[in-house]
């Protein structure tokens, strides 16, 4: 499997309100890709399209194309939940499930998806789900307290966790260090570059120098006005955007300007 996102001429809309507007852009594969912008750009509804997550919003509709290995993701013959266990999603605050322990936050997925594991295989996944998200050795000893008792950091990896347990092929992560103090955002960070190995990962980000380090490629947002759509006004090698990008609104948002 490529896991390579091709979205062409994508209009998204609650209601009769048009969000963003003809987006086109390429997502390599294994690649971290970081979509940065001021506040009410669109990013983050552009990030939950890929996954079909927008449309928990009544109302919420597309006109364009969102294609993931030449299958069209909002094709009639698609199902949401399909579409949603291939592409796995992080949220910006930590969200283990509170009455669950450990390893039932890590198996929840698979089990809102009928999967039937005997308990050698569960404990299996377990254990390679909490490897791939670096946290095994920190909670290996304690798999049946709940989630919710570990730091934030900890959540955030253990939510990640549950997020690879179900073998999706992308992962979508909406400002996942934003509630995270410094050394459990590196901690993430490191994660990701890791996780890019057989992942292709998109996140929204508004700390530049976290864009600047963890992504390949980089995307910037903007916005004309209140009321208006969000645009892609630019998308390039990160080094590009963060060095010499070809619009004066990437340049003037990157070096603080604006934003």
């Amino acid at each position: 499997m490529s896991r390579r996102i091709d979205v062409s001429d994508l209009d998204i809309y609650y209601g009769s309100f048009l969000a963003v507007e003809g987006v086109s852009m390429a997502i390599e594969p294994r690649s971290v890709t970081a979509l940065i912008g001021p506040s009410g750009c669109g990013k983050s509804t552009f990030l939950r399209s890929l996954n079909r997550m927008h449309e928990v919003i009544p109302g919420a509709r597309v006109d364009g194309k969102v294609v993931l290995d030449g299958q069209d993701l909002y094709g009639s013959d698609m199902d949401p939940v399909d579409v949603r266990r291939n592409i796995g999603m992080v949220f910006q605050r930590p969200n283990p499930f509170p009455t669950m322990s450990i390893a039932e936050n890590v198996l929840a997925g698979m089990r809102l998806n009928n999967k039937r594991l005997k308990r050698s295989e569960a404990d299996d996944l377990v254990e390679r789900a909490l490897q791939g998200a670096n946290l095994w050795n920190e909670v290996k000893d304690r798999l049946d307290r709940p989630g919710a008792g570990l730091s934030g950091g900890q959540q955030q990896r253990l939510c990640i966790a549950r997020a690879i347990a179900v073998q999706p092929q992308v992962l979508l992560m909406d400002e996942p260090c934003s509630a995270l103090d410094p050394i459990s955002t590196l901690a993430i960070e490191d994660l990701m570059v890791e996780l890019k190995k057989d992942y292709t990962i998109v996140i929204v980000t508004h700390n530049m120098q976290q864009a600047s380090r963890v992504s390949d490629r980089t995307a910037f947002f903007n916005i004309a006005g209140t009321g208006k759509p969000g645009k892609l006004i630019e998308m390039d090698a990160t080094e590009t955007i963060f060095s010499t990008p070809s619009v004066k609104a990437t340049e003037d948002y990157v070096s603080g300007r604006f934003g």
